[in-house]
């Protein structure tokens, strides 16, 4: 066995489940690396990460560089004299940083790489329809992604899973699996194998274009794009009724594959149910937030909100 001193780096709540099983494992971590603090919301309140205020309360060393190439910063960072650094929904490393500790960096992706190399992998699993999903240990190198496994882990996708609840899942299994590659570098029984060379599945970027609902889609699609945005950053619509065009974001929906005559995006309303019309079917709305309005079940908005016979999804 040898002794470990790890820099952790991340930013979100991903990050700090990984963190903090690694504090009460009471590896010894001598530094944290997280996002500068920024304004954020209408008051532009400056906001710390929640890497950053969970290292905090453990009164761990914490360092938040506007650049990583920074040579004050590299050398704040080498004074650390880690020699393991992990790394968790993070930003690109420059080779000095990520080179730097004698046992490596590794990070931890919550795909089955080389699926879904990139920035939303958990979200785009869910889009595209996949039954398995899963998490990743890495040794990193010089591009995205792309650097040789230690391990990886397997989960079920399950047909009705959001985001949000497969996002948990991937976490507590992260954490497990970044326990277990520690464990192999203490004992120097760490093995690594390159990336097979797949069709590429990628998870780029969210953006507003690539999170907009296409109604002319296939029920299923538009069901899978909508579960793998939901709670965050949510599928969304243009709405057109009594002659104006808002906006709507769509949460939790069901799907009903049955044949209809309707036009695609005609919007079906009852006193308890909500639903727009699809090739093939409808989805059955049960949670939506109107530009102007608060987030709120279907039944609740059908109780004051009243659509017009000509209403659709756009």
């Amino acid at each position: 066995m040898i002794d470990i001193s790890i820099v952790f780096m991340g930013t979100p709540d991903f990050s700090v489940t990984i963190l903090k099983k690694l504090v009460e494992a009471n590896y010894k971590i001598v530094g944290v690396i997280t996002a500068p603090d920024k304004p954020a919301g209408r008051g532009r309140k400056i906001n710390q990460s929640a890497v950053k205020e969970y290292a905090l309360s453990q009164e761990l060393k914490v360092l938040q560089p506007n650049n990583l190439k920074n040579k004050e910063f590299q050398k704040e960072l080498a004074n650390l004299n880690a020699n393991l650094q992990v790394v968790v929904a993070f930003r690109m490393l420059p080779k000095a940083v990520w080179e730097m500790p004698i046992y490596g960096t590794f990070n931890l992706h919550a795909s089955l790489l080389p699926d879904y190399r990139g920035a939303a992998p958990i979200h785009w699993a869910i889009i595209n329809g996949e039954e398995k999903t899963g998490v990743t240990t890495f040794f990193i190198d010089d591009k995205i992604d792309t650097g040789e496994i230690i391990l990886q882990k397997e989960i079920e996708i399950k047909k009705e899973e959001t985001v949000g609840t497969l996002h948990d899942k991937l976490m507590y299994l992260g954490a497990d699996l970044v326990k277990e590659t520690i464990e192999l570098v203490k004992s120097k029984k760490t093995t690594t194998y390159k990336q097979p060379k797949l069709e590429e599945k990628s998870a780029p970027k969210l953006n507003p274009d690539n999170c907009k609902i296409d109604w002319t889609d296939s029920l299923e699609n538009i069901y899978n794009k909508i579960r793998g945005l939901n709670p965050f950053p949510a599928a969304w619509t243009g709405l057109f009724n009594n002659n104006e065009e808002v906006t709507a974001k769509i949460y939790a929906v069901k799907k009903e594959l049955i044949s209809h005559q309707l036009d695609i995006g005609k919007i079906i309303t009852s006193k308890k149910e909500l639903k727009v019309a699809v090739k093939n079917g409808y989805i059955i709305i049960e949670e939506i937030k109107i530009a102007g309005k608060k987030k709120m079940d279907s039944k609740s908005l059908l109780n004051g909100f009243i659509f017009s016979n000509d209403s659709k999804m756009i």
